[in-house]
Formats: structure tokens, sequence, C-alpha cells
């Protein structure tokens, strides 16, 4: 694994306006996690690991799945 800060994962799903196409490309130094939360303006867009890959610049990155968003509490 590359601890270069080279993206490794991909986050697929969601509102697209949310998040942009160049923050969905992501580098997590440990890959044996099974969510992330990635924090939008007043909200949190969490994701779940699936058991896809995709390849992005001839980089194979693991995928992660929309799965729901919150709101940061006041």
């Amino acid at each position: 694994m590359d601890d270069n800060g080279a993206p490794n994962v991909f986050l697929r799903g969601g509102i697209r306006t949310a998040i942009a196409d160049e923050e969905r490309l992501r580098f997590l130094p440990d890959l044996d996690v099974d969510k992330v939360k990635l924090l939008c303006g007043n909200r949190y867009e969490h994701f779940e690991a699936s058991s896809e890959t995709t390849v992005v610049d001839d980089r194979e990155l693991r995928v992660f799945v929309w799965t729901r968003c919150t709101y940061v509490a006041e």
C-alpha cells in the first residue's frame, strides 16, 4: 500500500452537488475500515466499504458506497 497520500479509495453515490468529483478520490492510511465519514459543510456524508474496486488513472481503488448523511449538532 502506498503511504505517499496517493488516492486508494473512491467514494461513490450520494448527492452529486454535495461532493466534488475530485473529493471522491481519497487516501485512507488504513484500508481495513468498514466506514468513512466526510464532513461537507454542516453535515457528514457516510460511506460503507464494498467488495468492489475501480480503476482511476491506472490505480486500483477500493470503492466505498454512500449510505446516508447526518447533520452536525450545535
